[in-house]
């Protein structure tokens, strides 16, 4: 085990894993975002099936390796023994809202990037920037007024997992019948309507970055087990690790980076290899000064919501899916909702658009529709 307590061993393993996850992310043209454009607006589910394979893959492999001893998702902050749903809720609509208005979540501008996008470079430097303000700068103390203060105590559960909390509501251990019941749903959403067999490759990149994320709940695993650095358990999220490699790069203090931003450096290569491979490498910058300013605001509302939700499309729709973690259905809902808001507005020319829409009326014949 001497390998896992080498001091650059977190680097060194996110970087493997974030490199898988971003070349089969680029490879494919996995994004969250153009999953749900493409259902609001075109009734196509087949992005969102493939995204909710990946949830599916991390949530049956993690809760394998935690019965097998090799992952312990319950020592996570994703599982803490309180929840915040202000954060959750608010957050998420911030951060779906911001990645609409970007054109993609802070995973996939780290995909893009790796592919020459200097629009995608300079939103994840905001992102990071606006996270870091709200983890521990300037919008702290509102974070901590809005949301850790108003945070729900789901005591006499000893986490928030949807079976830990089951079990303390019925007296009886539900762990094993939570995690069956809720990994048959998100297996029959994904592969129920059959997308899967028109577009393999799509699915097969889902499949790759669920296992990518149940991959990091047993290196940090071991990590923590067998360093003897401080060792955050974590499988991956794009927000806060931004903003950690970000601040490495304007102010190393002599820690050494972790997981988290290993895995963030190991996305931008493996998406930078798959553009190469598939001759896809082109510096791409904003249009006019109209799109340069909706990426910077887009970026800040998802560096501030992130850290609300404490957590992104990836950290909370599939890294706290795989852990059971209550907040996961919350914030994701809460994306979803932000980003089907900030597409209207982008779309129709206004955000209560989605709202105001007469039943049958296809979206893009409504008055006021646009491209980004």
């Amino acid at each position: 085990m001497e390998l896992f307590a080498w001091p650059w061993f977190p680097l060194a393993g996110g970087a493997f894993v974030g490199a898988i996850a971003g070349f089969a992310a680029r490879r494919a043209n996995f994004c969250t975002l153009n999953a749900i454009e493409r259902w609001g607006y075109a009734g196509d589910l087949s992005g969102l099936r493939a995204w909710m394979l990946a949830a599916f893959v991390a949530l049956v492999l993690t809760q394998l390796a935690a019965a097998a001893g090799w992952a312990n998702p319950a020592q996570s902050f994703y599982l803490a023994p309180s929840f915040g749903l202000t954060g959750g809720i608010a957050g998420g609509i911030l951060f779906g809202y911001g990645m609409a208005l970007v054109g993609t979540c802070g995973f996939g501008a780290l995909v893009r990037a790796g592919g020459g996008s200097l629009k995608s470079m300079i939103a994840l430097v905001v992102l990071a920037i606006s996270a870091l303000a709200t983890q521990k700068g300037v919008l702290a103390s509102t974070r901590v007024a809005a949301v850790d203060n108003l945070a729900i105590d789901l005591t006499p559960s000893p986490t928030q997992s949807i079976g830990d909390l089951l079990t303390a509501m019925t007296g009886t251990d539900m762990r094993v019948a939570a995690a069956l019941a809720l990994a048959m749903a998100l297996g029959w959403f994904a592969l129920g309507g059959g997308e899967w067999l028109r577009h393999p490759a799509r699915f097969l990149a889902g499949a790759a970055i669920g296992a990518c994320v149940a991959t990091g709940w047993v290196l940090t695993g071991l990590i923590y087990r067998n360093s003897f650095d401080p060792t955050q358990i974590e499988a991956g999220s794009f927000v806060v690790p931004v903003g950690d490699a970000l601040l490495l790069v304007l102010a190393a203090t002599g820690t050494r980076p972790d997981y988290g931003v290993g895995l963030v450096l190991g996305v931008v290569a493996g998406a930078t290899v798959a553009a190469i491979l598939r001759r896809d490498v082109r510096w791409e910058a904003c249009d006019d000064a109209r799109e340069l300013s909706r990426h910077l605001a887009g970026a800040a509302l998802m560096g501030i919501g992130g850290v609300m939700a404490m957590g992104c499309t990836i950290g909370q729709g599939v890294t706290a899916m795989s852990a059971m973690a209550v907040s996961a259905p919350v914030v994701l809902g809460s994306i979803l909702l932000g980003a089907r808001l900030g597409l209207s507005y982008l779309l129709e020319g206004s955000s209560f658009a989605l709202f105001q829409r007469s039943a049958g009326t296809p979206p893009a014949q409504r008055q006021g529709s646009g491209r980004r």
